[in-house]
């Protein structure tokens, strides 16, 4: 079928990162955004549930998929200049890192923290990707999309996306929309965020004085690759945990009794806390259970060190929620989307 292949009973074990050996009732990868209303128009399709997959390195499966997978694998970058910036449109089956190395090698600034973030461009903002004190959302113009309930394409602008962290109108309504692609605004200069987690140590190290945004990409480069295990090595979704937002009367509490906890203060009054402490004063950190483990090099980082399932993995997951939570008394989120998690 032009612009689609359909798959009956499929495995999705080389479809998410963890490497949870699930299966979908059927999977449907599209190369052709056109052709999504007619794939959607199959009976099979559109009479049962539909999960949209980009690289599966925000997903945990707990159990079988029954319904459809849709895997994005359009293609596409088009590029609109005006001067000191420009507007690009990418397609989301786009890879993200390749994305963001490309726009470097094309002397535009923006986001050069977000380099070596798994997954797609489409999925980027439904997350709302971030790292190293950056968002993608701060980059996002508009996202194209194709609406399930008004089934018609729509383009929604920043505004509309309601980008909030970690957060998006994507992920508060789950499968209303298809993103099919998405349009940034990059300038060519920008000042560089090299305050956060390291970068200016990074960059000290690398004998850079004078960083250019390439040079920050380089530093976080290096800092996520000592600290982030490679999910082509070891079955991982990133940072599987939120840092936890708490009220100001609770984070002074927690700065009282532990004046080493990272913490954030938010233009709310709210605070942001570091999870990955939290995780791994509780003790956390380089637990294994079975296959099921939390890494040693980072504490934010769920791990199958081979044959973990969903459940096993899930089930670690939540001793760490509850462990944090006798703790602390501060209640984490996994990041992930949780198929099947009851």
């Amino acid at each position: 079928m032009g612009g689609y292949t359909l798959i009956e009973n499929a495995s999705l074990a080389n479809r998410n990162t963890l490497r949870v050996d699930a299966r979908a009732t059927l999977l449907a990868e599209i190369r052709d955004a056109t052709k999504l209303p007619e794939l959607l128009d199959f009976p099979a399709v559109r009479n049962g549930r539909l999960l949209v997959l980009g690289e599966g390195s925000n997903v945990l499966f707990t159990e079988d998929f029954e319904g459809t997978v849709l895997a994005m694998a359009t293609r596409g970058v088009q590029v609109e200049s005006d001067g000191d910036s420009a507007r690009i449109a990418v397609a989301a089956g786009e890879r993200w890192d390749d994305f963001v190395r490309w726009t470097l090698g094309q002397g535009f600034a923006g986001l050069e923290n977000l380099i070596l973030i798994p997954g797609t461009v489409g999925a980027a903002p439904i997350q709302n990707i971030g790292a190293y004190g950056c968002e993608v959302a701060e980059f996002v113009e508009s996202v194209e999309a194709w609406d399930t309930r008004a089934r018609c394409v729509v383009k929604l602008d920043q505004a509309t996306c309601a980008f909030a962290y970690r957060d998006s109108l994507f992920k508060r309504e789950p499968g209303r929309y298809i993103i099919t692609a998405v349009r940034f605004r990059l300038p060519r200069s920008r000042a560089l965020r090299t305050d956060y987690a390291g970068i200016e140590e990074q960059l000290a190290r690398m004998g850079v004085d004078h960083p250019a945004p390439f040079h920050v990409a380089e530093a976080v480069v290096h800092l996520r690759t000592s600290k982030l295990p490679d999910p082509a090595v070891i079955g991982n979704a990133g940072s599987f945990f939120k840092n936890p937002i708490v009220n100001a009367a609770l984070a002074a509490q927690l700065k009282q009794d532990h004046p080493e906890l990272p913490a954030w203060p938010q233009p709310d009054g709210s605070v942001k806390l570091s999870a990955a402490w939290l995780i791994e004063t509780a003790g956390f950190k380089g637990v294994r259970e079975g296959d099921a483990g939390i890494s040693n090099r980072h504490a934010l980082v769920l791990v199958n060190h081979g044959k973990a399932s969903g459940p096993q993995l899930w089930a670690l997951a939540q001793r760490v929620i509850v462990g944090v939570h006798a703790v602390f008394g501060v209640q984490l989120e996994p990041e992930p989307l949780v198929i099947g998690a009851r």
